[in-house]
């Protein structure tokens, strides 16, 4: 056997060892392949964003009535008065926790994607001198 034989031999020995530790789980369990593209982050990006805006301009509409109407309502002595500020604190409390949500899944989104981008050039920085020396030595 020449040494160019062996030398393929040997090499595609070793690119199945590493593509069969990288197909499979690890033994402790946990794990499996996750796949993400660029696209679906900006879609899901977008529309949490979408999503914010809509609720922060949509979200708000009754609460001036509310508040008033509950203000009218205990200055005549109605109990009902009381509840409905609770409902409109509630309310708040539940549109500003929601409005935070989408905000925060937007954003990390936006960096998400913008991280994938760097960590792609730097493999390929990383992978672009040993590509060479593999044409190399073909």
């Amino acid at each position: 056997m020449s040494f160019d034989e062996e030398w393929a031999q040997l090499r595609d020995a070793a690119a199945q060892r590493h593509s069969m530790r990288l197909n499979s789980l690890p033994a402790e369990g946990g794990g499996g392949n996750l796949v993400v593209n660029r696209d679906d982050l900006g879609r899901i990006g977008n529309h949490a964003y979408d999503l914010r805006n809509q609720l922060s301009r949509d979200g708000d509409h009754a609460r001036p009535a509310t508040h008033e109407a509950a203000i009218a309502l205990t200055n005549g002595q109605f109990t009902s008065g009381s509840a409905l500020l609770k409902v409109n604190d509630r309310w708040q409390t539940h549109l500003k926790t929601l409005l935070d949500a989408c905000a925060r899944i937007s954003n990390h989104l936006d960096f998400t994607k913008a991280q994938h981008a760097k960590d792609d050039v730097k493999i390929e920085g990383d992978i672009a001198p040993i590509s060479a020396l593999t044409d190399y030595m073909k």
